[in-house]
């Protein structure tokens, strides 16, 4: 039956709808395979349809498989690239390597240029004004106070505040810290809010 692997392919994105699954390189070629098949085929019997119309039918189903085919890849595709925007906003510019074998070295390209992107975009806002450019990544929800208590989760070393003072995070030791600088940190697992 046509498009069988197509729609597998798009129930497995379908399970894990807020994570990213690996890039099923396996099932994708199967699918193009698929794709070139009908092809041929298609060209072979239109060819032949000046002597046998009752071809034509049998072309255009073929056909209708191929955009079906076609619409599901750029669909799955999509999907994950919407997915890896999101790792950039979460993780920021470095990926952890558990999540970077989940990207196809494509995939991983789109990230890089992605990420470039939002650098140059955040660098350039507030220019203007006399800012050299403002995070937009700092603070994905708004803080519900301008100080947090934190855990140190690893070894971090030293971290300079915006109001000068020089922090040493060090494993399971705790801080209170104003909640924009301890955003970024908490998104890489360096620290935990203490709730």
């Amino acid at each position: 039956m046509f498009a069988e692997k197509v729609i597998e392919l798009l129930k497995e994105a379908e399970r894990n709808p807020d994570t990213i699954d690996p890039f099923n390189d396996e099932k994708i070629r199967q699918i193009l395979e698929e794709m070139h098949l009908l092809f041929k085929m298609n060209m072979n019997d239109a060819n032949a349809t000046n002597e046998n119309k009752s071809l034509w039918t049998t072309v255009q189903v073929r056909h209708s498989a191929l955009e079906r085919n076609k619409r599901c890849l750029l669909a799955y595709l999509y999907d994950r690239m919407k997915k890896i925007k999101t790792l950039r906003w979460e993780f920021g510019s470095v990926l952890p390597p558990d999540v970077r074998e989940l990207l196809s070295d494509e995939e991983y390209q789109w990230f890089s240029k992605y990420s470039t992107n939002l650098a140059s975009y955040m660098r350039s806002l507030g220019q203007d004004i006399g800012y050299s450019g403002i995070d937009l990544t700092e603070n994905l929800k708004p803080p519900k106070s301008l100080y947090i208590e934190v855990l140190c989760m690893a070894d971090h070393g030293k971290l300079e505040l915006e109001d000068g003072d020089v922090i040493t995070l060090k494993r399971n030791s705790r801080h209170f810290l104003p909640t924009a600088e301890c955003q970024t940190l908490i998104r890489q697992g360096v620290l935990k809010q203490i709730v």
